[in-house]
């Protein structure tokens, strides 16, 4: 299996791209809590279905020390209860966030509530973008079909 398109190799797709992977590592250098950065990645990634982000990301996740439980039980974090309060509606946040389309109103005045009971300002506003930032990995992954498990941690830089 291999992509339709190679983004790296193409010098549109390279310079637009090289962009929102610097949005991406603006968001990595803000006090929001690393893990509940992968969390949200993650969780918008299995939403998404972009296998390769999923790889990804759960690779990362579990190098940076997060278990193998927590990581098994994301798509399910409802019901799990190895989530901190604030994670959970960070995830809450991200799902909302990532199923705009399937929601009238977008996200609810309720789940923004209470991740800012969570979340100052601009850990809100890393949130924020965090989401958005990962929905256009998503997206763009899944377009060009881009495979997954061959992500090798750090291979990015």
């Amino acid at each position: 299996m291999e992509a339709r398109m190679n983004l790296l190799g193409n010098p549109v797709a390279t310079k637009i791209w090289k962009h929102i992977v610097a949005a991406s590592k603006a968001v990595e250098d803000t006090t929001l809590p690393a893990a509940t950065q992968e969390l949200v990645k993650i969780r918008a990634s299995q939403i998404n279905g972009c296998g390769f982000c999923t790889d990804m990301h759960t690779k990362d996740a579990a190098h940076a020390g997060e278990t193998a439980q927590r990581l098994n039980l994301i798509a399910a974090w409802r019901e799990a209860k190895v989530f901190t309060e604030a994670e959970r509606a960070a995830l809450e946040l991200a799902e909302q966030g990532t199923r705009i389309a399937d929601a009238a109103g977008g996200v609810t005045d309720e789940a923004w509530a209470n991740a800012a009971k969570h979340y100052d300002e601009d850990q809100l506003a890393a949130l924020v973008s965090l989401i958005a930032v990962i929905n256009a990995f998503n997206r763009g992954n899944v377009i060009i079909q881009q495979p997954a498990g061959d992500y090798q941690v750090g291979m990015f830089g």
